[in-house]
């Protein structure tokens, strides 16, 4: 069970399927979606899939900074993980997508990413015996934009991990400090990484915004509301270890840098722009402290990752 301190509930145990198992019959909506996410047939010329940039093996999360999509193009942002995203509307770094189903579609017509248009997936999957065959056995209807979005949504949902060393009751004994450092006063991790999955699912601006080396607007480009520049939507922690790297850009290839990010962020932004107020003043951490957060943000990897996070 999904160990929830930060209000004391309990989530749910959701089972998690990795993509590599023998192939079984395909009866729900989960399974289809589990089919399309791996398919190629999604992007213009068949040459990548969902998987490609969401790879299990990273936590569902890309190992470049910035993904390539068709033709080697890169995209604009770092690939988030799609693990543990139930309930965690809206979606992307800037919110752009209020459900998980609108997310599904958004990179397979993204001229940067797949590159098809959702007409013409439409038009292919209807063409494909197999996948006629598999829509109307589940949904009772041909392929949609709306079905397609359905089953791909669907098997995200089942991409859930409870099984980390936190949620165990097994945290080492320089974890657990990192821990009370997490939710202290001093560093406010808590702040804004709390619940099940450690998001508050809003936005804030954490330094990476000075408009002249840091020039993506986040969350602004989409409400064009002032007090939005620079804000990126804050991601959650589970598997955070194995799927680096970190930042809507990319730019930290380990937690110790994110950590060190953190404890002075003018370090690496000497002028942001709109600064959210609780990193205004460097948080002096010592060697030992930075360790033992690190330490417990490793301890939420799902116990199946173990070997990558160490």
């Amino acid at each position: 069970m999904k160990k929830w301190w930060v209000i004391g509930g309990l989530g749910l145990a959701i089972a998690f399927s990795s993509g590599f198992n023998t192939p079984s019959p395909i009866k729900t909506k989960a399974q289809l979606g589990k089919k399309l996410f791996f398919d190629p047939i999604l992007s213009k010329d068949h040459s990548i899939s969902c998987a490609s940039c969401h790879i299990p093996a990273f936590g569902f999360a890309d190992t470049l900074a910035i993904s390539l999509g068709v033709g080697a193009t890169p995209g604009s942002r770092n690939a988030p993980s799609v693990m543990n995203l139930r309930g965690h509307n809206p979606f992307f770094w800037d919110g752009r997508a209020a459900s998980l189903e609108q997310q599904a579609l958004m990179p397979i017509e993204n001229p940067v990413e797949m590159n098809l248009p959702i007409k013409e997936a439409i038009k292919r999957l209807n063409e494909s015996k197999a996948y006629k065959s598999l829509f109307s056995s589940i949904f009772k209807q041909l392929p949609s934009p709306k079905n397609l979005g359905l089953a791909l949504a669907a098997y995200q949902n089942t991409l859930e991990t409870d099984e980390s060393a936190f949620d165990l009751d097994e945290l080492s004994a320089s974890a657990e400090r990192g821990r009370q450092l997490f939710v202290s006063e001093k560093t406010k991790c808590f702040d804004c990484h709390n619940g099940p999955d450690f998001t508050n699912d809003d936005f804030k601006n954490i330094g990476l915004y000075d408009g002249v080396n840091f020039t993506d607007e986040g969350r602004y480009a989409i409400t064009k509301n002032k007090e939005d520049l620079g804000k990126f939507k804050t991601p959650g922690l589970r598997n955070i270890a194995i799927t680096a790297p970190y930042m809507h850009n990319g730019m930290f290839k380990t937690l110790e840098e994110v950590i060190d990010y953190y404890d002075n962020p003018y370090q690496f932004v000497p002028k942001p722009i709109n600064l959210d107020s609780t990193l205004k003043e460097p948080l002096k951490l010592t060697t030992e402290e930075k360790k033992d957060l690190v330490n417990f943000l490793k301890a939420l990897t799902d116990k199946q990752y173990l070997n990558k996070a160490n």
